[in-house]
């Protein structure tokens, strides 16, 4: 194909947006891949352990691995959605940085997270 019979799309118009928006989107891949792995190794630490544990603290261990597998897996679906949401709103030039979602989904996972290790622990030391 010679450079004549090329056709500049809208997508060549803001290369540089639409990598960075694919550079955020394999980040948030890793950052689910790494929830999930979070969730499984917690999960096989506890219950290879075989330390002599109630079931009620077997039960939340088991709640918080699958939490955190969960989130793990509703992170690609959110980061997938965003992806196709950026582009789109790239190509159209009405971009704007999502600061309230930033501040939503951190401050989300702080808390649930925070809840899930408190009970944990909490249960480690009543029980």
């Amino acid at each position: 194909m010679d450079k004549q019979d090329r056709k500049a799309t809208i997508d060549s118009k803001y290369i540089q947006q639409h990598l960075a928006n694919e550079r955020t989107y394999l980040a948030w891949i890793r950052t689910a891949i790494a929830m999930a792995g979070i969730g499984f190794v917690f999960l096989n630490l506890h219950f290879t352990m075989e330390i002599k544990v109630f079931r009620i603290e077997d039960q939340v261990v088991a709640a918080v691995g699958f939490i955190a597998f969960l989130l793990g897996m509703a992170t690609i679906i959110f980061a997938t959605v965003d992806y196709f949401n950026k582009r789109k709103r790239i190509n159209d030039q009405t971009f704007q940085s999502p600061i309230r979602m930033v501040f939503v989904v951190s401050i989300s996972l702080v808390i649930v997270m925070s809840i899930l290790m408190a009970s944990y622990f909490l249960m480690q030391n009543i029980l």
